[in-house]
Formats: C-alpha cells, sequence, structure tokens
C-alpha cells in the first residue's frame, strides 16, 4: 500500500517502528535492519502529526491556527518544532483554554513551511511567550463565532449562550461544536485588527491553562509511530554520507580517489558538491542504496582538501584573541553605557576584578543531522527536523538557484536539537546532493561527521570590575565579554545596535545586562573575529546566558565576600527595583524584586545559612534567563561536596526556584526546568571540547562525556504562584547552575575556579593556590 503527499509525491508505506523492531528482533535479523538503512519506516508526508480526514469544505477555520470539523474535533496548527518539550501540547491548551473546547478532542498538525505563518523558529524559549497573545484571540475568535451561530440553532440569543466543553448551551439546552460545523452557517472572519481587540479570560476562568494532562504527543512516542527525520523515507531514493572537510569555510577538493570505496557492495559514486550558499564548502557526498554501504564506502574514500589558516587554528589561539580584545578599548559594542563608570572607579575606596572563562561547548544531541531531499513537479522538498526553517530556506534557494516558493521544509519531530536545529545548514549539502544526481537522496551523518559539521558554543572571555564606595556600597561595574557570535554569522538582520550604532548579537551577551543596581555600569561586547572565521558558532542551550551568567554570578559572590557580606543579603541588597530595574508591562512586570523573591524562597528551601558536614558547602547564583524583555527568574542553591585529594566535585542537590508568570502545562513546565538544570550542571563539571588543529577535539561520545545518570543530583523545584505573562522555560534553568556550583565548591573548600568545564585538576589547583 502506499500514499501521497500533499505535493503529488509518492511514498512507501511502511510499518511503525515499534512494530517493525519488534518483528525483526522476533525473527533475529536486526543486522538485516541496520544494512537496510537506519529509518525502514513511513515518514508522514504531510510533516502532520494529526493529519485530518475531513475535507476542507468540513472545516470551521476562523484563523490560519486551527480548524473544527462535524464531530468536533480541533486541530491546532503548530509551527514551533517538537524536540521533547511538548511545545504543542502547550500551544495547545492556550487555543483551547479560549475556545472551550473538549480536550479530548483536541489534536495539533506540526505543519510543512508556508509564507502565512510568517517566522517560523523554535529557540530562545520564545514559543510561548510570542504565541500566548495570538493564540489566545485566536481561540476567543472562534469561541464568540460558534457562540453566535449556536444561539441561531437553538433559537436564543447569543448573550444568553456560555460555551463550556466543545459545546454551546443556553436555557438547559446544548449543541455540540461539531453539530454547529455541521448545521450552521459559519462565514465569520477576523481582520487584524479585530483579534487584537478581542479580550481574554481573567486567569480565574481558566479551565485548562496551568491545570497538568498527558502530553499530546506522549502515546505516539511510546508505541514508536512519532516520526523522525531519520524516519523519513520515499520510493527509490539513495542514501548517501558525507566526507566532511578539515574546515568549515577555507577548505576546497584537489582530489577524490574512490578506488577502494568500489569493492563495497551498494556504492555508486562520490561528488564534491558545487555549493553557491557557501554553507557547505568542500563537502563530498558518497552515494549508496543502503546507509550502510555508504557509511563503510565513505571510510575508504579520500579525499585531498587545501585549507587556509583556520587548519591550524587551537583553543589557545581563541582565547588570546578574546584577551586580546578585551585589552583594547576600542572596538565592540557598548550594550550599557552609563557616564561617570571610570570616575566611580578613580575614587572607589576598594575595587575588585576577576576574569573568567569557558571552553568550546558542542550539543551531540542524540539524533545526528540528516536530511530527506528530491524534487517533484518543480517543487523541492526538504524533509528533515528543524527550529528556524525561516532562516533555512533564503540558504536552500540560494544553494539550489531557485525562488522560496519553490523549496517546502516538511516538518519532523526532532530527536534533540538544543539548538543545533536552529542552524539548518545541514539540509544545504542534502538537497544539493539530490540536485546533482537527480534522484531523491537520504543523507546522513555519523556522530564525527555530525560534531565535524556542528555549530559549537564558542568559547569565550570575560573580565569583571566593581568598585565600591563608602560601607561597601558598590559605586560601578564594568563587564567585558569577548566570544564568538552566531547571530553575525546566520542571521545579522537580527542584531539591534547601540547607541554608536554598533552592532551586537544579542545571544552572546544575554544575562550581562543584569537587574542589579550597581551605580554606574558599563557593558562592553566583543565579537571574537579569529572565531567567526574559523568555525560557525552557533546557538546551543540559553547560549550566552550560559556563559554570561557564569561569570556574572561567581564575580557577584566573590564580591560579597569581598566586601564581607552573605552572599545572599549582597544580592538582596541590589535588587532593589529602583531606575531601570523596576519593570514594566506587560513582561517584566516587578522588576528585580520578583528576582529578589525567587532569590529569598530558594534561600529559605535550602536551608541557607545552615551548618554543612566539612568539605560540603551550598552555593547561589540568581539570574532572569536570558533577556530583559521576556525575563524568566531563576535562582538555584547547589549543595556539592568536595573531594580535596582528588578534586572531584559531587552534586548533591540542586534546589530552584522559578517566576516564569502563568504555567500553561505544569508538568512540561517542570520538566523543562529538569532538563534545563541538567543540561547546565553537565557543562558545569562534565561537557567542553577545545579546537585542535581546526577541529573540534572530541567527536564522540567516548572522549566528551556529558552527564551520566549515576551523577544526577537530587532535584527540588518550586514555580511561584503567578498570573503574569508567560515567559520562557526550555532555557532559563540552565543559566543559574554552573554559577550555584561554582560558588559552592568555594563555601565547601574556600577553592574559588574561574574555568568552565570544572575539572578535578582546576579544582586540586585552586586548593594549592587559594584567593
Amino acid at each position: 500500500m502506499d500514499r501521497l503527499s500533499p505535493h503529488g509525491i509518492r511514498t512507501a508505506y511502511q510499518p511503525s517502528r515499534r512494530g517493525f523492531l519488534i518483528t525483526m528482533m522476533g525473527a533475529g535479523v536486526m543486522l538485516g535492519y541496520a544494512r537496510s538503512g537506519l529509518a525502514a519506516v513511513e515518514f508522514l508526508a504531510s510533516g502532520a502529526q494529526g493529519e485530518r480526514e475531513s475535507s476542507a469544505g468540513d472545516l470551521f477555520e476562523p484563523t490560519i491556527w486551527y480548524g473544527i470539523d462535524r464531530v468536533g474535533a480541533v486541530t491546532v496548527n503548530i509551527i514551533r518544532a517538537e524536540m521533547g518539550q511538548h511545545v504543542g501540547t502547550a500551544l495547545a491548551r492556550i487555543v483551547a483554554d479560549e475556545l472551550e473546547a473538549d480536550w479530548s478532542k483536541v489534536s495539533v498538525a506540526y505543519v510543512d513551511t508556508d509564507p502565512k505563518w510568517g517566522l517560523m523558529i523554535t529557540g530562545g524559549s520564545w514559543s510561548v511567550w510570542q504565541s500566548f497573545p495570538v493564540l489566545s484571540r485566536a481561540g476567543a475568535a472562534g469561541r464568540i463565532a460558534l457562540v453566535e451561530e449556536g444561539a441561531k440553532l437553538l433559537g436564543v440569543s447569543p448573550q444568553s449562550c456560555t460555551a463550556r466543553n466543545g459545546a454551546v448551551e443556553a436555557k438547559g439546552r446544548s449543541i455540540l461544536y461539531g453539530d454547529i460545523v455541521a448545521r450552521g452557517d459559519l462565514r465569520r472572519t477576523y481582520t487584524a485588527a479585530q483579534l487584537d481587540a478581542i479580550p481574554i479570560k481573567p486567569p480565574a476562568k481558566r479551565r485548562l491553562i496551568g491545570r497538568d494532562t498527558m502530553a499530546l504527543d506522549l502515546p505516539s512516542k511510546i508505541n514508536g509511530k512519532a516520526r523522525y527525520g531519520l524516519d523519513a523515507v520515499v520510493e527509490g531514493m539513495i542514501y548517501a554520507r558525507p566526507k566532511v572537510p578539515p574546515t568549515r569555510y577555507d577548505s576546497r577538493v584537489v582530489s577524490i580517489d574512490d578506488s577502494a570505496a568500489k569493492g563495497v557492495p551498494g556504492y555508486i559514486r562520490s561528488l564534491a558538491l558545487d555549493d553557491p550558499s557557501g554553507t557547505a564548502p568542500g563537502w563530498v557526498m558518497i552515494y549508496a542504496d543502503s546507509f550502510v554501504a555508504a557509511n563503510r564506502a565513505a571510510d575508504l574514500v579520500k579525499v585531498t582538501w587545501s585549507s587556509g589558516e583556520a587548519a591550524n587554528l587551537s583553543e589557545g589561539d581563541l582565547q588570546r584573541r578574546a584577551a586580546e580584545l578585551i585589552a583594547d578599548p576600542k572596538g565592540g559594542a557598548l550594550v550599557v553605557d552609563d557616564p561617570g563608570v571610570d570616575a566611580a572607579f578613580a575614587s572607589a575606596k576598594q575595587h575588585l576584578e576577576r576574569t573568567y572563562t569557558t571552553s568550546t561547548v558542542m550539543h551531540f544531541q542524540l539524533e545526528p543531522i540528516n536530511a530527506l531531499a528530491f524534487e517533484k513537479d518543480g517543487i523541492f522538498e526538504i524533509h528533515t527536523g528543524n527550529q528556524w526553517q525561516s532562516l533555512a530556506l533564503p540558504w536552500l534557494a540560494k544553494a539550489l538557484g531557485r525562488s522560496q516558493d519553490k523549496i517546502v521544509m516538511v516538518t519532523y519531530l526532532i530527536g534533540g536539537g538544543f539548538g543545533r536545529r536552529l542552524d539548518g545548514d545541514y539540509a544545504v549539502p542534502a538537497a544539493l546532493a539530490a540536485k546533482a544526481v537527480g534522484k531523491p537522496v537520504k543523507m546522513v551523518c555519523t556522530r564525527p561527521d555530525d560534531m565535524r559539521f556542528d555549530c559549537p558554543r564558542s568559547p569565550s572571555v570575560q573580565v569583571l570590575r566593581m568598585a565600591f564606595g563608602e560601607e561597601g556600597r558598590v559605586t560601578a561595574m564594568d563587564h567585558q565579554a569577548a566570544a564568538g557570535w552566531p547571530t553575525a554569522v546566520m542571521a545579522p538582520s537580527f542584531m539591534p545596535k547601540d547607541a554608536h550604532g554598533v552592532p551586537f548579537d544579542l545571544f552572546a551577551i544575554h544575562g550581562a545586562d543584569h537587574w542589579y543596581t550597581v551605580g554606574a555600569q558599563r557593558l562592553r561586547a566583543l565579537r571574537n573575529d579569529l572565531a567567526d572565521r574559523s568555525f560557525r558558532p552557533g546557538y546551543l542551550r540559553s547560549v550566552g546566558s550560559g556563559w554570561v551568567n557564569w561569570a556574572l554570578e561567581s564575580f557577584m559572590d566573590e564580591a560579597a565576600h569581598a566586601a564581607g557580606v552573605d552572599p545572599v543579603a549582597f544580592r538582596l541588597r541590589l535588587l532593589d527595583g529602583t531606575g531601570r530595574n523596576a519593570g514594566s508591562p506587560p513582561n517584566s512586570v516587578g522588576g528585580a524584586h520578583r528576582q529578589a523573591a525567587v532569590l529569598a524562597r530558594v534561600a529559605q528551601k535550602a536551608g541557607w545559612g545552615s551548618a554543612t558536614p566539612n568539605n560540603v558547602g551550598l552555593g547561589v547564583a540568581t539570574t532572569f534567563g536570558q533577556e530583559r524583555d521576556m525575563p524568566t527568574w531563576v535562582a538555584c542553591v547547589a549543595r556539592v561536596r568536595v573531594d580535596r585529594t582528588s578534586g572531584r566535585v559531587t552534586v548533591e542537590k540542586l534546589t530552584l526556584v522559578i517566576d516564569a508568570g502563568t504555567i500553561i502545562h505544569p508538568d512540561s513546565a517542570e520538566a523543562q526546568v529538569e532538563g534545563g538544570a541538567l543540561w547546565g550542571l553537565s557543562m558545569a563539571l562534565h561537557e567542553g571540547s577545545e579546537f585542535v588543529k581546526g577541529q573540534p577535539k572530541d567527536t564522540n561520545l567516548d572522549t566528551y562525556t556529558p552527564l551520566r545518570m549515576g551523577d544526577v543530583p537530587e532535584l527540588e523545584i518550586e514555580f511561584l504562584p503567578s498570573t503574569e505573562t508567560p515567559v520562557g522555560l526550555g532555557e532559563p534553568a540552565t543559566t543559574a547552575v554552573a554559577p550555584a556550583i561554582g560558588n559552592a565548591i568555594f563555601a565547601a573548600s574556600s577553592a574559588r575556579v574561574r574555568h568552565l568545564p570544572i575539572r578535578p585538576e582546576a579544582v586540586r589547583q585552586a586548593l594549592a593556590h587559594r584567593t
């Protein structure tokens, strides 16, 4: 049996992943499964996990965001990528609450690219925050239309009707939404201005938001029916694995020797790709009739490249360049530039200066990058999981030499994004590989391929200074930060400018424009040009906030000790909510006072100030997640044990308190915080690589060692009740954990560490040279 995709592509119908694996295991032929390729299951050609059965005429679609059919089934269109965070469930809850839908009849459809959706991006913890006002009013619009038409069918006035649980009720009678769609004359449409003017429910009248439910995507993930990019297949396709060049930008193919590969059964050919977009220069694609064959052949193909200066790049070179930029008073962007900074330092009774650094961090998402590409009837389809389709489409258009309206990116679930799939660069070589041979090509990268083509979090250097006046009062603060800028490389139009017209990457400085009142403040962001031209800096869960807050909150701890003040009390004193730190509607109501509230609460929960055993300490950190215009207030206390002989650090417990405004789906919110906190722990103690001769040293999980299950500490998480604007939860917890651990190490041992990741050797050195 087969089926047609929306674009006329006939696709093979095959059993579900779960059923296939059970069958193969029973037959004892798992090796045969591996040889047949990584994905012997049907892909959902429309990309929608909740495919509609109704024809267009049977649907009531008051806006583009959802439709209701004749049986009352509501399908919510999701433009965000699903990568384990259950974003579809959260967004569907927003619609369903305002619509007064029957939740048991709600499903979601993860849509393909189309200009009507606007900006398609899943990152920055933006999904709920950006979608809430739009989807709330869309749901309310549908409810209003259904009430009006339901009133006509019931023969009553709309004012006498109430919408509840998928039905319109009045005077003891009711009519289901499906019956209204089937029998009524639903023609009402809304202009953008009308939608903006529709009021939404007060928090007290919400029936779904804030209440738990099983995530809509869980059943399909459990039974194996969920479709990921690796599951995409199409009739007649072949496989390809790339030979990734030694540098990201300046490698060129000199020669290809595939003589040894010709002995691999199923091997087809090897081709150097011509990439007009410059996304994947120097790539050689190895084609075969199965992934196993392509994989074996790729190991045998010998490619000679010519490469430029990046082939000799080391981690030390990147750090030295960052330090040089900071040492030069000229250059960079002045994100904050209050008058009086230099005067305050000149007259200070005391001042403190510290330098903090971080290493390169890789993504290592579970599902390696992959894409299936083919052309049919003038339309190029790219089947893959992606977090920022709107960014990838122009690159694809340039690479393929066609307009964007002739390209469709088909949506799949993502087996781990973490920001890697914000960069859709991997779609380009897959599309070029298909174009080169004129048939469908499924490109799959091995783990080492993936890492050599990764867009890692740039290494960083930061220098922070603080001036103290009379009685230890903070009078000024200066913060200089240098790193590679992912937005400058991938989406420079997204970068704002400082007061002097100098652009800067917000995502490489988020968190440094803090809510502390510190007198005169200066914040300078510097682009590490060597990093940006040597590799492709990328977005990685919490991006710059992960390393900026490491420095800021470690420094705040050091400043507290320098001032002779308890670290919690010191921060609370500075979180006074005065001036620009007062906050403003709609997103930062309460300002620094809300950050102070989570800090005070986490200190209470964690037993701050109580006695601890020898070599055990509590460390605190507080952040606002990422962005000042959508702050998620976070505070963390880490309890750690330090082995003074080995330098090993054991995190025994993490306590976190969060104020994220209105919580849409509590279970997913808690899972987001758990995942973010553990990622922060992983990057603090376990993760980190370095560049050696132009490439990351660690290309597989034998040497790159993320957090293991045995090292997961006790987690205690609390959300402060709030009815304020819902903000982001995907990343904020990540930002507070590393500095809390570093500060706890100091509390346990008086050893101060200032580099991430924190290795045992660094702890031993800090113990020997305590400052």
